[in-house]
């Protein structure tokens, strides 16, 4: 994987993994492949052990709100990843930046490139812009990659659940209590439309 301007996949991923933790090392392995992951070596239980660890203090970074403990934090995360930048080449992939020591196991590779591409993500975009999603019953962390920096949900349709509930809280304040439709209002709104073959 290369790291883009903003680190966006690598931020997504983070996400990804955190919210829907791997239970083994062959998932992990699976899910960084699906992610354009090149694996240079086998994945084992101590790779998925420091991915943990790395989630770990991601989501510390994720909840904080303010911004200099945000960066606090994510500079600890960095000084821990710490290695010069390289260039390198993998077959098919160009010239690109790595951030790492060469042949790292999996585990220390994504402690470093999710603190790599959070910082470059933060830094590039802003600093508010790694979250949780605001349906409380959800509660996932995302990257905000929106192009306005406003982004308040996870997914669009985390955010067409929010979007029918106020909906729904409005219109349950608007109209008294025990108040029942008439059918004749019912019957005048338009049917479904059927599908065309």
């Amino acid at each position: 994987m290369q790291l883009n301007p903003y680190g966006e996949d690598v931020v997504n991923l983070a996400a990804d993994l955190a919210n829907r933790r791997p239970e083994s090392a062959a998932e992990l392995a699976d899910r960084c492949r699906a992610a354009g992951l090149a694996l240079e070596r086998r994945v084992t239980a101590d790779d998925l052990s420091r991915c943990q660890a790395a989630l770990n203090a991601w989501e510390r970074i994720v909840d904080t709100a303010g911004e200099q403990e945000r960066a606090d934090l994510l500079n600890r995360m960095l000084a821990e990843a710490a290695a010069y930048p390289r260039l390198t080449s993998h077959p098919g992939t160009g010239w690109h930046l790595h951030y790492r020591d060469p042949e790292e196991p999996l585990g220390s590779v994504l402690f470093t490139l999710f603190a790599v591409g959070t910082a470059l993500h933060l830094a590039g975009r802003g600093m508010h812009r790694l979250r949780r999603c605001e349906v409380i019953e959800c509660g996932r962390a995302f990257a905000d990659t929106s192009r306005t920096g406003r982004q308040r949900y996870c997914s669009p349709r985390c955010a067409n659940r929010d979007a029918v509930r106020r909906h729904r809280a409005r219109a349950a304040v608007t109209r008294p209590v025990g108040e029942v439709v008439p059918q004749a209002v019912v019957a005048k709104q338009p049917a479904a439309r059927q599908p065309t073959r």
